[in-house]
This record gives structure tokens, sequence and C-alpha cells, in this order.
């Protein structure tokens, strides 16, 4: 019996000294839990090129007015590939191909190519490192199958179907690029976007810049080399 009230009594010293605790210290246990909730709380969204319905519809509209196919299967992109409509994308010191694309779609139309060409050589003159294509030309039944494993990918029909079934279109790798490499993407597209030459958006989920180009670029860029020439003396 002495023995039981000895246990008890040090059971309520015990519990005494846990409630004495200093009330800072609880406090401090508290502040510091808020604190590591802070430190992981995510930055928002909010690219400069942001994707849009509205973006999906122009290029859409784009692929309407130039009366473009959206390519079902393989056997029509190799006949487009065949008469020359698709250009192959061509692999430099400036530009690096992605090996997940396959060879077959490693094409597009000719302005698009000629894009790609004119804004990786930009690139590799200020950086001295190559831009990397992601994607390129798709089939309305490979983007059918993208869509399984890829929530952000558009669907392969309608008024926002991908416009990269027209060959149109280039996913451009944004992983790994410094901030002033970024920024220099960023500001590229921006500028011919604001002339109606792109429909540029910055995905977020796929680490790409997806980049639709008009055939006016082939116009706007015969006008800038021009004048470039009668300015420089060059012509």
């Amino acid at each position: 019996m002495g023995a039981s009230l000895r246990l008890s009594a040090v059971c309520v010293v015990l519990l005494g000294v846990g409630f004495a605790a200093p009330a800072s210290t609880v406090r401090k246990s508290t502040h510091h839990h808020h604190h590591q909730k802070a430190r992981v709380r995510q930055v928002a969204w909010n690219p400069a090129l942001k994707g849009t319905s509205g973006s999906m519809l122009r290029q859409n509209q784009e692929v309407d007015r130039l009366q473009l196919p959206r390519i079902a299967d393989d056997t029509q992109l190799e006949e487009l590939e065949r008469t020359q409509e698709l250009v192959q994308i061509h692999e430099t010191k400036s530009l690096h191909i992605s090996p997940a694309i396959v060879p077959n779609k490693r094409y597009c139309r000719p302005w698009t190519n000629q894009f790609l060409v004119d804004m990786s050589e930009a690139y590799y003159n200020r950086f001295h490192v190559p831009l990397q294509v992601n994607s390129a030309v798709r089939t309305m039944e490979q983007q059918y199958k993208l869509r399984f494993h890829n929530s952000n990918a558009a669907p392969e029909a309608g008024e926002n179907a991908s416009s990269h079934l027209a060959g149109i279109t280039l996913d451009l790798a944004k992983r790994g690029l410094t901030r002033p490499q970024h920024q220099f993407v960023v500001d590229y597209l921006k500028g011919l976007r604001d002339q109606g030459l792109v429909e540029a958006a910055e995905e977020r989920r796929t680490h790409c810049f997806h980049i639709m180009v008009s055939d006016r670029y082939t116009d706007w860029r015969d006008t800038n080399q021009k004048q470039v020439a009668e300015n420089t003396g060059t012509e």
C-alpha cells in the first residue's frame, strides 16, 4: 500500500512539471511550426505568356484560314512529308532535337521551320548553347493517345484542338534555362506575338514553351531583312 502511494505521488509531481512548462516554450513550438508551413507555400503561377482558351481558338482559326488539314495518322503524315508540305527539322550547333521525337515527327511547315532556325540562331549567338525542340508535328491518333498520360494536352478535334496537328506548332524546352535565358525566350516570343506572328504560351506541367507560327512570319521576315540590308548597304 505504501509503495502504491509513493508511485501516485511521483506521477502527480511529473504531471505538475508538465503543466508548469513555460508558456513561451509552447508559443515557440507553435511559431516554429507556422514558420515551417510558411516556407513551403507555393508561389502563384503567373507567366508573361499565358495559355488561354482565346489563344487556342486563334490557333485553330489560323489553321482554318490556311486551309490546312489536321493530320489524321502516319499515312497522311508521310504523304505530306513526301510532297515537302512538311519539311524536316535539322539539328545544328544552335538547335538540339529531343531524342523523344521519333524521326517521322521531326517535321513542320516551312515557315515554322524558318522561325525555329532564326530563333535558335539568335539564342545561340547570345548564350553559345543550343535551344532544344521537344515536339513538332503530331497526328490526331498520336494526340488522342497523349491525352491519356498528359492532362495538359489539347484535344485532337474541335475548336480547341491542338495546332500541332497542322504542323505549324513547336514546343521548346524550358527546363534548365537560366534566368537570363528564360527572359530572352519570353521577350523574343512576346515581340512576335504582339505583331500577330505567333501564339505562344509558357506551359507549367510540361516545362516548355508552346509556339504556333503564322505563315505571315515569312513576309515579315523578308521585309525585315530587306530593311536591314538597306540600312547597312549590303543589298
